[in-house]
């Protein structure tokens, strides 16, 4: 078997689900169970298994964390900044995803402690680099809907 020579990076997937109702614009969000960022809020999402598609990993670690099985995931954006998580080099590849209408209810499950609604406009503090995740989002995404 070929051994790569250079150190590779972890690959994980975050999944940013707005729903967008008469009263604003909502985000999911998990409390998180384990560090790093214990009981900080975070988009849900986590590492991709060898050999598993982007896509599908994004679509497991939201049922898993949330109970939320959403198919109609779009690729948004890559994030890889050195130091954006303090277990080593990560590059998260993020989805997104909208729903319009009646909130679905969320559970928490897996490494989430917590799965919750929040209103765009009254985040908390986020773990990682998750406040600039959404806030792009919003930016690229929210904004082409309206």
């Amino acid at each position: 078997m070929y051994k790569y020579e250079y150190p590779r990076p972890m690959v994980t997937t975050d999944i940013v689900v707005f729903n967008k109702k008469d009263n604003g614009v909502f985000i999911l969000l998990i409390k998180r169970k384990n560090e790093p960022f214990k009981d900080k809020w975070a988009l849900p999402g986590g590492f991709v298994d060898e050999y598993e598609p982007l896509i599908h990993a994004a679509q497991r670690e939201l049922e898993e964390e949330t109970g939320l099985r959403i198919f109609d995931l779009s690729q948004f954006f890559a994030y890889g900044d050195p130091g954006r998580d303090p277990r080593g080099h990560t590059i998260s590849v993020v989805y997104t995803a909208i729903i319009e209408g009646e909130t679905p209810v969320a559970n928490a499950g897996d490494d989430a402690k917590e799965a919750k609604w929040f209103n765009i406009k009254k985040l908390p503090e986020l773990a990682f680099d998750h406040r600039i995740i959404v806030k792009d989002a919003v930016n690229d995404c929210l904004n082409k809907e309206l």
